[in-house]
């Protein structure tokens, strides 16, 4: 195999874990909790709580008609995919960070677009909260997500910091 065939297979098994541990979970919380049951993992901190998003992140779009959210989210889908596959390419091929947090975050994708295929909505269960203030429930896809851009934008950003050039001295006009 060549060396770029056995990077596109790491970054396959990235991307193909992201979406089994995904899917994993989110059959395991549908097939043992009831739509909406709690389990208090780390009181007043977090829970196990099983909701369906209809909506994009964090409820956005929930209240929309299921037709126009279903061509929206195939759009962005394919959308990313594009995005995602042309930064890919364009990585130098010794780039790993770069490389493997765009798998993540298409692993998470492809995990969050099966759940909108097979049931219209998103399978979330992290709830996160303090007190009575909650942070959105969230899944393993969606923290793939998350977590890939992070780190996509801190390589980015410590990319283009290192290519800077150095700060030129003053240039002294010969007297």
């Amino acid at each position: 195999m060549t060396a770029a065939g056995t990077r596109f297979l790491l970054l396959a098994l990235v991307s193909g874990a992201v979406v089994f541990a995904d899917q994993l979970t989110k059959l395991q919380i549908m097939q043992s909790m009831q739509l909406h049951e709690s389990i208090p993992i780390i009181p007043n901190l977090f829970s196990l709580t099983y909701i369906r998003n209809p909506g994009a992140a964090f409820g956005l779009m929930a209240g929309s008609s299921t037709g126009f959210r279903l061509i929206f989210f195939a759009f962005t889908s394919v959308f990313a995919v594009v995005l995602l596959g042309t930064i890919l390419i364009r990585l130098p091929e010794r780039d790993l960070m770069g490389q493997y947090s765009i798998a993540a975050i298409l692993g998470g994708a492809v995990g969050n677009l099966l759940d909108r295929v097979r049931f219209g909505e998103v399978i979330d269960f992290l709830d996160f909260y303090v007190g009575q203030y909650h942070w959105p429930a969230f899944n393993v896809a969606d923290a793939a997500i998350s977590v890939g851009v992070f780190f996509l934008i801190l390589h980015f950003a410590l990319e283009k910091k290192a290519d800077a050039p150095p700060p030129s001295a003053a240039v002294r006009p010969d007297a």
